[in-house]
């Protein structure tokens, strides 16, 4: 009975902090820096590429490709239900989803305009006409804007393992 007191113990313990970073992020200092939050598995800016790189990267790419990276961007948009996907700008108007890993963590619902960096995997897909309406709604567009959407979409898409967002 002991030993499984222990463990329950732990398994609360455990719990409190994955809930933190699952919806409040962790803050970090980091040698000189200011502190950041640090959304999902713990990151740091050094060695991100910019987001014109990363557009030019995304270019080069077909349906198949995946890419393990890690970039710098401006956040566009941000799932206005619970903070579960974000929209990074790229070059010429372009924009990457990103999605988190296994929905481990979400990000703040309130980060649009704000500088982040994102580690994980890039990717194009084609988004299907029922998943666009349905980001279109969380993104909170409106009705006649939703019913615009007619047709597949190539799409640069992201699964991020973790999320650095800047001050």
């Amino acid at each position: 009975m002991k030993g499984f007191n222990i463990f329950a113990a732990f398994l609360m313990l455990y719990a409190a902090g994955y809930g933190q970073n699952t919806q409040e992020g962790i803050e970090k200092s980091i040698g000189n820096d200011k502190k950041r939050l640090v959304f999902g598995s713990e990151i740091v800016a050094n060695g991100a590429i910019s987001d014109e790189e990363m557009y030019v990267k995304y270019r080069t790419m077909s349906i198949t490709d995946s890419l393990e990276t890690k970039f710098r961007a401006t956040v566009a948009d941000v799932c206005k239900v619970k903070g579960c996907w974000m929209m990074l700008k790229l070059k010429d108007d372009s924009e990457t989803m990103v999605r988190f890993k296994d929905y481990g963590f979400f990000v703040p619902k309130d980060i649009t305009g704000k500088e982040v960096v994102v580690s994980g995997t890039a990717f194009v897909e084609e988004m299907s006409v029922a998943d666009q309406k349905h980001f279109a709604r969380d993104g909170g567009k409106s009705e006649a804007e939703i019913e615009r959407i007619s047709e597949p979409l190539k799409t640069y898409g992201f699964e991020a393992v973790g999320v650095l967002l800047k001050d």
